[in-house]
């Protein structure tokens, strides 16, 4: 399919490696698996590269950085295929992910900044019945809570039943705000510590403002990784037409 595009130029394995501090092992892996376009044999067996290939190397190294490394893999071998369509809807589903990511990080900031800090006053104790109407959940959801670890209300030495304190229900309260914004209960145990050990919401400020960072980077690399990629297409169309040099030739 685009075996015998590539008509000017000879590259070894190495000379692609070299760029990117890769292994010759890696960039014929890559080849394998449809990163980059099948490559033409020498009389001798070797591979000849060419310059198309060392772009189609520069465009997969830069999708990889924004979209991972199993998706960049699928757009670059899509286009290989032929299948750009097939390519761009993954590069699509990728953005739409970011959104989503963007309005979990914004849902989780709205949420901490309603908490207050817990009273000194340990106040009047809570038992589950009335806390879980102030969350809007169930019982058995701060049940599962519990279980996972993530709360931990004493209980009444008369009754048995659960008693959750002032810094518990700031607790249930932050949970609550986390599950909302997407966050997995496994996901939300490290940050409770947090929360516990420094007596409020102060430690996650750090960790939201490394999501934000995180997410703005990898906003910047999807722009880098299409302008990489539409380097490519270009490339692989430029070989596929008729060059000017070859019309005159021929008239």
């Amino acid at each position: 399919m685009t075996r015998n595009l590539q008509n000017r130029g000879r590259l070894r394995p190495i000379d692609l490696a070299r760029e990117h501090g890769l292994s010759t092992q890696a960039v014929r892996n890559y080849e394998a698996a449809g990163v980059l376009p099948a490559a033409d044999r020498t009389l001798h067996g070797y591979r000849a590269y060419t310059p198309l290939h060392a772009q189609a190397l520069r465009a997969f190294l830069a999708l990889v950085s924004g979209h991972g490394h199993q998706t960049a893999v699928a757009i670059m071998r899509a286009v290989n295929q032929d299948a750009v369509d097939d390519a761009l809807r993954l590069i699509d589903e990728s953005h739409t992910q970011l959104r989503e990511d963007r309005r979990t990080l914004q849902a989780v900031e709205a949420a901490l900044r309603a908490l207050g800090p817990v009273p000194r006053d340990p106040g009047t104790p809570t038992f589950i019945g009335l806390l879980a109407r102030r969350l809007g959940v169930r019982p058995a959801t701060l049940r599962k809570w519990e279980r996972a670890g993530l709360l931990h209300p004493d209980r009444d030495p008369r009754t048995g039943y659960r008693v959750y304190s002032a810094a518990d229900v700031r607790d249930a309260q932050l949970i609550q705000q986390l599950r909302r914004g997407g966050y997995l209960l496994p996901q939300i145990a490290p940050l409770i510590d947090q929360v516990r050990a420094a007596g409020g919401i102060a430690p996650l400020e750090a960790t939201l403002r490394d999501w934000h960072t995180r997410l703005v980077a990898r906003g910047r690399a999807m722009l880098a990784g299409a302008a990489a990629l539409d380097s490519y297409l270009n490339a692989r169309a430029a070989l596929r037409s008729p060059s000017t040099e070859n019309t005159t030739d021929s008239t």
